[in-house]
C-alpha cells in the first residue's frame, strides 16, 4: 500500500480532520488523524493492518508478540497481530505509567513488535516500549499506521510506518496568526487515561 493510498483511506473514512487541535502531547496542529473513524470499519482497518504487517515482517522478520498502547493502539495492534499470526497484549496507564495487566505475559524469548495507531512525538511509543522492557529485551522494533514526525520521532527503536507525512506541530505558546484564530479542539484520549496532556 502506497502513501498516498494510505491517506486516502484516512480522507475517505473522514479521518483527516482540519482545524486548531491539541495534540496528546499539548502541541497544537492544524490536522488531526482522527484513527477510530477508521477502526470503526473493521474492513478498512484489515487493509491497512495487513498493509502494515507486510511492511513489519519484511523488516523483521516473524514476529511472536504484537504490544499496543492502550486505548488507541489496541485495535491496530490486535488487528496486524491478527494478520501476522502473532499474539495480541496491551499496556494501559496505572498510577500514570504504562504497565502490563490482565494476566498478559510475554516470554523472554518471544520476537517483539510494538505496535502504534499514529506517532507524532513518540512520547507514548516510548513508554509502551520501556514497559515491554520491563518482561523481555527482544523487542525488534516497532511499526505504526501514520508517522506524523516524518521519521523525526526517535523510539530507540527501528520504526516502520505506512505513511510519513511532515504535518506542522507548534508549542501553544508560538501559534501561527492561522491557527491562534481558530478556537482550539482537544480530540485526543491520553488525558482520559489519567495523564495530562
Amino acid at each position: 500500500m502506497t502513501q498516498d493510498e494510505v491517506v486516502a483511506e484516512f480522507r475517505a473514512a473522514g479521518a483527516l480532520l482540519e482545524g486548531h487541535f491539541i495534540l496528546s502531547s499539548g502541541l497544537r496542529s492544524p490536522i488531526f488523524l482522527q484513527k477510530m473513524f477508521i477502526f470503526q470499519d473493521p474492513v478498512r482497518t484489515a487493509r491497512l493492518c495487513k498493509a502494515l504487517a507486510e511492511k513489519a515482517e519484511a523488516a523483521f522478520g516473524k514476529i511472536d508478540y504484537v504490544v499496543s498502547p492502550a486505548v488507541g493502539g489496541i485495535v491496530p495492534g490486535y488487528e496486524t497481530a491478527r494478520q501476522l499470526g502473532a499474539m495480541a497484549v496491551f499496556v494501559e496507564r496505572e498510577g500514570g505509567t504504562f504497565q502490563l495487566r490482565r494476566g498478559f505475559t510475554i516470554p523472554p524469548e518471544a520476537k517483539v513488535l510494538m505496535v502504534e495507531d499514529i506517532v507524532t512525538t513518540g512520547l507514548s511509543s516510548r513508554e509502551c516500549l520501556a514497559s515491554i522492557a520491563e518482561h523481555t529485551s527482544n523487542v525488534v522494533g516497532a511499526a505504526c499506521l501514520i508517522d506524523r514526525s516524518n521519521g523525526k520521532a526517535d523510539l530507540g527503536v527501528p520504526l516502520v510506518a505506512l505513511a510519513k507525512l511532515d504535518i506542522p506541530t507548534y508549542p501553544a505558546d508560538a501559534l501561527p496568526p492561522e491557527l491562534a484564530a481558530l478556537p482550539p479542539v482537544k480530540p485526543g484520549s491520553r488525558s482520559i487515561q489519567g495523564v495530562k496532556a
